[in-house]
């Protein structure tokens, strides 16, 4: 059961399979030196789907607590596939202490197998007093809170080159048939308009959801999430068609659906901010930036920008959100200091320090705005949280994971069905709904 979302590909790609492998990065747990402190002496594992600077960035927060606590730590991380590597240190007996969960189908899996621990009463009175009333509801199953939600995803963001858009004239659209209409004006000044990372499934998903939630309104997104409206419904096959619009157009991917096939989230990045760009705009979520910036070195607001997704038809703009849940295993071997980690985690000050550090956005209404360091993460920022309850959870993290979060299977293979030949929309949908109705009985 896999989900990238917010990792990077590029940076440490070894998959630690292991929790006594040496985890990427320094490889040293990181040792506060304060054996004075409440959790002197105690080691966390903390384990999650972060490579890369998404990693580096947060040791930062991981090293914050450790000198808070006097507390070591340790990250290891799982690769995409979270779900199963856990399972398998369970079995085991080496489970890790707290895992960060980036998909809500999988928490609700974690729960319903009685791995978790409720979420201690510290940590509950922050949500309730720091975030919005959705953040529990998604971090919680039967009414007991398990999750914490640290890092969130803004992914209704269309990240462009304000050179590539300058050079052709075009200003940031705000209706999806302009978005098309503008594609066509960037690619005829010599650029592809789109770079899509057909290579990763979940990048799929992420257009579909903003142009469904847009189109058919937030009712039958609830209702589709949860599978009490089929895939086969005519609002489905309409939400595709539109999609189904940009896919055939050659002149608007970024080496036509062959090249879209073949590119990863990471390489869609680059095609647009990297050396030598192949294509004007690539849309995902506010962790484009963060790739922009690390990978690249590109100036956030000068050298990369978004507008948000536009709206579809007569339908609002969509604000689709994602997000990582820490939840603490009930067989970690230091499961007091991993839930005093989720205090902490649960602070406007752990927030922060990756606010600070940059490629975040925190779900936490009361982190300083100024805590983040450019205009545009903090307009990004600012938009989740004035969202308020009315952002909407990334769809397929909802799902059941072998409908929604499995590589090669599910939403995400039919969706690159559907970009290799958007040509039926019907038989899509048809092909959807078998895979959802399967995965949800399951």
């Amino acid at each position: 059961m896999m989900r990238r979302r917010t990792t990077l590909l590029t940076g440490c790609t070894a998959l630690a399979l292991t929790f006594g492998a040496t985890a990427c990065g320094s490889g040293d747990p990181v040792s506060a030196g304060g054996g004075d402190k409440a959790l002197g002496g105690q080691t966390v594992t903390v384990a999650g789907v972060w490579s890369g600077s998404e990693q580096k960035n947060f040791q930062k927060v991981l090293d914050a607590f450790a000198e808070k606590t006097g507390a070591k730590t340790q990250f290891v991380s799982t690769g995409d596939n979270v779900s199963t590597v856990v399972g398998s240190k369970i079995e085991g007996g080496n489970a890790p202490d707290v895992v960060m969960v980036p998909q809500v189908g999988v928490l609700q899996q974690f729960a319903a197998s009685g791995w978790l621990k409720q979420l201690s009463g510290t940590t509950e009175k922050a949500v309730d007093t720091n975030f919005a009333p959705v953040w529990k509801t998604y971090g919680s199953v039967d009414g007991t809170l398990y999750g914490l939600y640290f890092k969130a995803a803004h992914k209704s963001t269309v990240w462009y080159s304000p050179d590539a858009l300058a050079q052709a004239g075009v200003e940031p659209p705000t209706t999806f048939d302009d978005l098309l209409k503008a594609g066509h004006t960037v690619s005829d000044s010599g650029l592809a308009a789109f770079s899509v990372a057909g290579q990763d499934g979940w990048t799929l998903t992420d257009w579909f959801e903003n142009i469904y939630l847009s189109q058919a309104g937030p009712e039958k997104y609830d209702a589709l999430a949860t599978h009490e409206l089929k895939w086969t419904d005519p609002s489905v096959v309409e939400a595709l068609t539109t999609l189904g619009k940009l896919f055939k157009d050659k002149q608007l991917l970024a080496g036509g659906q062959k090249g879209a096939l073949n590119t990863d989230f990471p390489g869609s990045v680059e095609k647009v901010f990297g050396p030598k760009p192949e294509a004007g705009m690539v849309y995902e979520g506010d962790f484009v930036a963060g790739v922009a910036k690390d990978q690249f070195g590109k100036s956030i607001g000068k050298d990369a920008n978004f507008f948000p997704f536009p709206a579809v038809g007569a339908g609002e703009a969509p604000v689709v959100s994602g997000g990582d849940a820490a939840v603490v295993l009930k067989d970690g071997k230091n499961t007091e200091a991993g839930m005093a980690l989720l205090e902490y985690l649960a602070t406007p000050e752990a927030a922060a320090v990756w606010a600070e550090a940059g490629g975040f956005l925190s779900p936490n209404k009361k982190l300083d705005l100024a805590s983040y360091g450019d205009d545009v993460t903090r307009a990004t920022a600012k938009s989740l949280i004035d969202a308020g309850d009315s952002v909407r959870f990334d769809m397929s993290d909802q799902a059941p994971a072998a409908f929604g979060g499995t590589k090669g299977a599910g939403e995400w293979k039919l969706l690159q069905d559907f970009l290799r030949d958007p040509s039926d929309p019907k038989a899509t949908a048809a092909a959807l709904e078998a895979a959802a109705a399967k995965a949800y009985k399951g």
